[in-house]
């Protein structure tokens, strides 16, 4: 069962990484170009505002996901460090159900908003596609957030309460600090 977990893992991962990457790649290119084409030739390319607009939407969304597995998400740690081990054990595997049933229910009504869309046909004025696709983003990434958060769960359910290690910014500096003067 871990073996099938691992091979999710890498195929979340690659999804998650790619999307946001080419994403943004793509959005920077294409509004770069349009730029030029505005202030040093004078003419622009009509849809590539909105095009921009979805590969940075669509990068900001994936790349969130793959935040999720790597702990890049604010937290406010503050209060949960003063209880005991345990309770702060507790208090993770609580805040970590509520965020899956968040990013769930987003992903449900994602999908919901895709059908609505579909049977009303809209189509994207500046693109000429429907509009149903750049909307994929909203179940697609939320669900695979969800997935994200579950594995973390996961994690955190199966690690001993003392050995939970909470992400500190301050700290992972000094660490980057002590890590280039060495």
């Amino acid at each position: 069962m871990s073996k099938i977990f691992k091979i999710m893992d890498i195929i979340v991962g690659t999804i998650n990484q790619t999307i946001a990457v080419y994403g943004m790649v793509l959005g920077v290119l294409l509004a770069f170009i349009n730029v030029v084409l505005r202030y040093v030739f004078d003419m622009s390319l009509p849809w590539a505002a909105e095009l921009t607009n979805y590969f940075f939407i669509w990068s900001a969304l994936f790349g969130a996901a793959y935040g999720f597995k790597q702990g890049a998400h604010i937290s406010v740690t503050l209060l949960i460090e003063k209880f005991s081990p345990t309770v702060m054990k507790g208090f993770l595997i609580f805040a970590n159900l509520l965020s899956i049933i968040y990013l769930l229910l987003i992903s449900y009504f994602g999908y919901k908003l895709i059908l609505m869309l579909m049977d009303f046909g809209e189509i994207n004025v500046d693109l000429q596609v429907p509009l149903w696709i750049p909307q994929l983003v909203i179940p697609i990434a939320f669900l695979l957030a969800a997935y994200r958060v579950a594995e973390k769960l996961v994690e955190i359910y199966r690690t001993d309460a003392e050995n939970i290690k909470l992400f500190s910014e301050h700290e992972a500096i000094i660490e980057e600090i002590k890590g280039e003067n060495k």
